[in-house]
């Protein structure tokens, strides 16, 4: 089990936080500090792993929480867990060993890539003494078999796309309409039809022209054959 300690000046987003890893296999919160001094000494006194570890707090920020850890050579990973979005902020965690950076406000989808990333990580490097190249790409680097997230316009969602993407995929290669989906979704057409001129823009989705019988056109979409498994990228 990875014992994770959530290092968060905010009491809700600290609970919030503790409910997500509640959520993840094979973690466990092991406690919550609110400042540099009482992260430090929990660290000291108890096994953690794992922290997740905002950079915005009262008195010393959660990087030089960091330096410190490293400095003392503590076997503790981090995952950063901020609003800070500058990157020199950025860059200087990572090259203080955080293992991954999520920006707020974030998905839940965004927290368990992180975190389940991180567990495949553990695992490969608790079974393994040596790897070779190619298992430090596929399974470490996670390339070429999982390709890198990418982040979806204002707006939208990737639990929502990934609803809207699997009833798509009932329909196969043949042609739908917004209806269709925002039937079968029970979403509106607004929203539906914003999803799938994303989908088109990133040309995961082919789509038609059609005339009914009055003459006003109807937008009909199937599958891109060719690029649909691109949608790993989006949800």
């Amino acid at each position: 089990m990875i014992k994770v300690l959530i290092v968060e000046d905010d009491p809700m987003v600290s609970e919030l936080n503790k409910r997500y890893v509640k959520q993840m296999s094979g973690f466990t919160a092991v406690g919550a500090a609110q400042n540099y001094k009482e992260a430090l000494e929990f660290i000291q006194q108890n096994e953690v792993d794992l922290l997740l570890l905002d950079v915005y707090m009262k008195g010393k920020n959660g990087i030089e929480l960091l330096k410190e850890i490293r400095r003392r050579d503590q076997k503790v990973d981090a995952i950063i867990i901020s609003a800070a979005s500058e990157k020199p902020m950025i860059r200087e965690a990572l090259q203080y060993g955080a293992v991954d950076y999520l920006i707020k406000p974030f998905e839940f989808d965004r927290f368990q890539h992180a975190l389940s990333g991180y567990r495949k990580r553990q695992l490969i490097f608790s079974n393994k003494e040596e790897m070779t190249q190619q298992e430090l790409d596929s399974q470490l680097l996670q390339l070429p078999e999982q390709e890198q997230m990418v982040q979806l316009p204002k707006g939208l969602t990737r639990s929502t796309l990934k609803v809207v993407w699997n009833s798509i995929l009932t329909f196969r290669y043949n042609f739908f309409t917004t209806e269709d989906i925002a039937n079968e979704t029970e979403m509106s057409q607004v929203s539906v039809r914003k999803y799938l001129k994303f989908l088109e823009d990133v040309q995961l989705l082919e789509v038609e022209m059609h005339y009914g019988s009055i003459g006003r056109p109807v937008f009909k979409y199937r599958v891109n054959a060719n690029t649909s498994h691109h949608i790993s990228q989006y949800i």
